[in-house]
Order: structure tokens, then C-alpha cells, then sequence
């Protein structure tokens, strides 16, 4: 089994939180259906981008995409969510929270 948890910003806000609840019903239940598929170890759909960087691409709809990190062997941290459309962008900021999150959890 993997955890699965939400990358929080430090005012304590999801990015992942929010790009899931302005989703319809169907992709969110695409994206769910991952996830789970996820927690089980089948990291089939995972696409690597790099400095522990995770694209799970979804091939349905508009290309959707969820962008996590692994840390350590049990730990998926969901840093947000998009489309193809805006896969340069949402990388980008994957790429900083994951920053963000190695740079705190190292000061802890």
C-alpha cells in the first residue's frame, strides 16, 4: 500500500483540493479511480519529470493530469491537478511546491 496525501501551501491551502472540486463528475471520478489504483502500488501511469517528480496522465477527456512527488517508499504527496492545455504551467508549479515541501520538511 502507498499513502496518498495532499501537498499543503503554507497558509495551509490544497491546490489539489481545488483543481478536484471544480472537476465534473466523470473526470472526478477518473482521477479517483487512479488514485486508488495508486494506493495499491500500480504506478502504471506515472511519467517521471524529473528531481522526484511525478506526472500521472489520465487519457481521457481534455488529458488530464495529477502531479505528485514520492518521498521515501510509502509516501505520494498530490501537489495539483490540470489538463494538457496547461501542462507547462502546472508544471511549473508542481516543480516549485515540491521545492517548497523538501525545503520545510528539511527545516523541521
Amino acid at each position: 500500500m502507498i499513502e496518498i496525501q495532499e501537498y499543503l501551501d503554507e497558509d495551509g491551502s490544497s491546490a489539489f483540493a481545488e483543481w478536484f472540486g471544480a472537476l465534473d463528475t466523470q473526470a472526478a471520478l477518473k482521477v479517483t479511480t487512479y488514485i486508488a489504483r495508486l494506493e495499491t502500488g500500480n504506478t502504471s501511469a506515472l511519467k517521471s519529470l524529473g528531481k522526484g517528480l511525478w506526472e500521472c496522465r489520465i487519457h481521457w477527456g481534455p488529458g488530464l493530469r495529477v502531479y505528485l512527488g514520492r518521498d521515501g517508499n510509502t509516501l505520494v504527496i498530490l501537489f495539483g491537478g490540470g489538463t494538457k492545455r496547461r501542462q507547462s504551467k502546472d508544471i511549473e508549479k508542481a516543480m516549485a511546491d515540491w521545492a517548497s515541501y523538501k525545503k520545510r520538511k528539511k527545516e523541521r
